[in-house]
Order: structure tokens, then sequence, then C-alpha cells
């Protein structure tokens, strides 16, 4: 009598768990149709052989502010990569004390996406990398400033021979961009607990992440962030639905207008990635959002004419803080010396 008692909640547990896993098992296939994990290795890069030298050039260029005219500003300035790869400012600080236009995006895994820039402008990180270089609001240099300033310095006349060896002139502004390029492409971030679940390990997430993927899907997140980066693979208007208000789509930053002159790309963005969303407050282009919370809340409205509820907000949230995956620990390189030659710093 006691025994049968006590076996038949058992095996009713035993059943509720191999439903709750079937479910899991389901619910992962679901997610296995429109998301890929972040690879253990980075990818190849198109025109770009990413040896060792090139990349641990491409380090030092990453940190060095001499590519600035001021000497201040580097490209981990804005890109920090002890804090996500972001500066958690609403707009960058540069040349002269001002503000840039538009919040940084994290260069970390920004090698999955389909173009650079919240407009898209730079095909890829090598073009990327020349844009901030020149830009009056950010560091302020020329190309022609930025070789006479590199060839000055005998430690970079020789990493530039190593990572560029069959070139009659290894310094030039191209093969800065190369060379920060494959240095930038090492920085992905593997093995989130949501990787962890699409490899097949159901227990990686939490009942209520698990919800929060659900609804993720189920409201449409999907349509505009999917695939290794959850995002940045294509251009949508911001406010499908709904614009938002002025202070998080200001009415003068046109999105990918500026690049196409296409009436149709007033106000289109490339879809945020969503990868380490979490560390890399504040939100959207405008960088006026700073809780996770309220983004998602905000982008209910604007894309898909979802008036969330509390606890789909939370349950969605939550599984956006399963994407922060393994921060590389970057050592900050040693920097050539300069030299009698070099440019000095011009702050005005």
């Amino acid at each position: 009598m006691t025994s049968k008692h006590v076996l038949a909640p058992m095996a009713v547990l035993v059943a509720m768990a191999g439903a709750a896993m079937a479910d899991d098992g389901a619910l992962r296939e679901e997610a296995l149709m429109w998301f890929e994990p972040v690879p253990m290795n980075p990818p190849g890069l198109d025109g770009n052989v990413p040896t060792r030298a090139r990349i641990d050039l491409g380090a030092k260029l990453f940190f060095d502010p001499r590519l600035s005219r001021s000497g201040v500003f580097s490209c981990n300035s804005c890109h920090n990569v002890g804090m996500g790869g972001v500066d958690g400012l609403e707009t960058s600080i540069g040349h002269g004390w001002q503000k840039g236009p538009r919040n940084a995006p994290t260069v970390f895994n920004a090698v999955f996406n389909i173009a650079q820039f919240w407009d898209g402008r730079a095909e890829d990180l090598a073009e990327q990398a020349k844009g901030p270089v020149q830009a009056s609001v950010e560091m302020n240099n020329t190309p022609e400033r930025v070789v006479e300033t590199l060839s000055s310095m005998g430690g970079y006349v020789d990493a530039f021979k190593a990572a560029f060896p069959s070139d009659d002139s290894p310094i030039s502004f191209d093969n800065m961009a190369l060379a920060i390029e494959a240095f930038e492409a090492t920085l992905i971030t593997p093995n989130s607990r949501f990787d962890q679940f699409l490899y097949g390990d159901l227990n990686a997430l939490s009942e209520q992440e698990k919800r929060g993927l659900q609804s993720y899907m189920e409201q449409g997140c999907v349509a505009c962030h999917s695939g290794v980066n959850l995002g940045g693979q294509a251009y949508f208007p911001f406010g499908v639905i709904e614009k938002p208000g002025a202070s998080i789509l200001p009415e003068g930053d046109r999105g990918r207008y500026e690049v196409t002159k296409t009436a149709d790309d007033r106000y289109v963005f490339r879809a945020s990635p969503l990868r380490n969303i979490a560390i890399t407050a504040p939100y959207f282009h405008s960088g006026t959002v700073w809780q996770l919370e309220e983004a998602v809340a905000v982008m209910g409205v604007a894309q898909l004419g979802a008036a969330l509820t509390d606890e789909e907000v939370d349950d969605i949230t939550a599984f956006l803080r399963t994407l922060t995956g393994e921060i590389p620990e970057i050592v900050h390189p040693l920097l050539p010396d300069r030299e009698a030659d070099t440019p000095r710093p011009d702050a005005l």
C-alpha cells in the first residue's frame, strides 16, 4: 500500500519531466530555424588574410590614439573592449570634445554583420575603420597624416613589413584598415547560455528565459533580429507600426536615406545585433534608452504594434540576457615609441 502511494506520484513526476524535456526540445528545434550559435573561431575575411602578424599589428592600431589628430582618441575610445565593445555614452565624444550624432555600436561580433554603421555605409570592417579616423567629429585625421605618423616610427615600419610582406610599400591607409579588420574579426563572443541551449543543453536556460525565447519568436522579433548575431543582416524602418518620440528617433537623423538618397530609406536603419545586449547600454542609434526592459517595450509598440505585458517584457528581457557570451580578454599592446619625426598632437 505504502509503496504504491509512493510510486504513483513518482511516475507522474517522471512523466511531467519527460513532457517538459519534449517541449524544450521542440523549442530548441524552432529556435534553430531562426538562430545560429556564435562559432568558436573567427570567420574568414574576403580579401584579407588574418595572419598573426596582421592581427597583432591591428591590435596596436586599434589602441593607438596617435591615429587621431589630437593624439587623444583611439578606436578603443568608442569601442572599449573592456566595456562590451562600446563607450557607454549616448553618443560618442570626439575631436575637440564634440558629440557625435549616433550611439557607438559594439565592435564585438561586428564581423558577422552585413555592413557596418547604423546606416550600413561601410561594406566591411576595413572600410569602417577608415571612417572615424577621417571624420571631423571623431578622430579628425587624414590618410596622409596617418601614413606620415606610422612611417615615422621604426616599430610600425617593422610591424607593417611583417604583416604585408609582399607589398612594396607596406605602410598605407588601406593596409592600416586591413590590419584593424583582422584584429576586430577576432573579437567574437561564443558560448553564451543561449548558444549552449542551441547546442543541445536544454537546461542552459531557466523556465523564464525559455518563455522569453518563445515570446520573442511568437511576437515576431525574429523578423528583424535573427541569425548568428540576432540582427545586423537587414535594414528596417524604425517605427514600422508607430514612430517613437523625437527623443528616441530624432527627426534630423534620417538614417539610411543619407547613404542611398532614396525616399523609402528615410528613418531606415540596420537592425541592431542583440548579442551581448545586456552589457551595451544605452540603446538605439540615439542612445537615449538606458534600461533593456524599456527598449523591449519600445520595440514592441514601434515595430510590432504589440503592447507587451509586463510579464512578457520581463520574460523577453530575461532571454536577451542569455545572449552575453564569453568576452575575449584583450591585453593592451605595447605601442611603438614616437620618434623625432613623428607629428606632434594637434588638438585644434
